[in-house]
């Protein structure tokens, strides 16, 4: 089986860029299954079972999504294998900025908007730094030169990634991009003794605990505070 990971910030288009993408998947003869994670909601699982591909969903609740990720990633691979699947592609929540779900040698997708603003790819770290693929989308909302200098930003900050548009609602570009994303040689059959390409956002203080009270009485563990000067 295949495995990819497909991130990117909310709204940007990855579930459209998916659905598109299995369209395609499919009519090649290519079984695929999906994992979607979220934080507290998602109804995307059901956009997933009406066009016929196996789906399971987590919510990570009050957990960072991320570690909710590879906390789970193995169990899904294994899920995975037991559906019979060609492909398992995994859809991360894509909050912070500074999320880095990809793991070394499971090709790492990150899907990006052009309405985003052209500083946002310096504002995203390891979830677009370390991609192999990067899906720029919403591209017919802007014009032309809007997306070359949108390209020419994120391409600054990824260099080695494949950069191309997509369009999530019109399907154009999904055909190209599913040639890239499968590839029949490449087996998972365990995710165990792996390792992520970037360490987690790092985060264990008192507020993680269930603390909710202010001031630095309250604050203990891993924190750090905002530099403001001499006053």
């Amino acid at each position: 089986m295949n495995l990819i990971t497909v991130s990117g910030p909310p709204s940007s288009g990855k579930t459209s860029l998916i659905i598109k993408t299995i369209e395609n998947l499919k009519s090649r003869g290519i079984k695929v299954g999906v994992v979607k994670f979220d934080c507290l909601y998602t109804d995307d699982d059901i956009l997933y079972e009406k066009i016929g591909v196996p789906v399971k969903k987590g919510l990570s609740a009050s957990l960072c999504p991320d570690h909710y990720f590879v906390s789970n990633i193995e169990e899904v691979t294994q899920w995975g294998i037991k559906q019979g699947l060609d492909l398992l592609i995994t859809e991360s929540a894509g909050l912070c900025n500074r999320c880095s779900p990809y793991i070394q040698d499971i090709k790492a997708i990150c899907v990006i908007d052009n309405l985003s603003g052209i500083n946002t790819p310096k504002k995203i770290g390891p979830m677009l730094k370390t991609a192999d693929i990067v899906v720029i989308t919403k591209g017919d909302i802007v014009s032309q030169a809007e997306r070359e200098v949108f390209m020419s930003r994120v391409t600054s900050v990824n260099p080695r990634a494949t950069t191309m548009h997509v369009n999530g609602l019109t399907g154009q570009g999904a055909y190209e991009f599913s040639t890239l994303i499968y590839d029949e040689k490449k087996v998972v059959k365990t995710l165990k003794g792996s390792k992520l390409r970037f360490s987690m956002p790092s985060a264990l203080c008192s507020y993680c605990l269930g603390e909710t009270r202010i001031g630095d009485e309250h604050q203990m563990g891993n924190v750090r505070k905002i530099d403001l000067g001499d006053e």
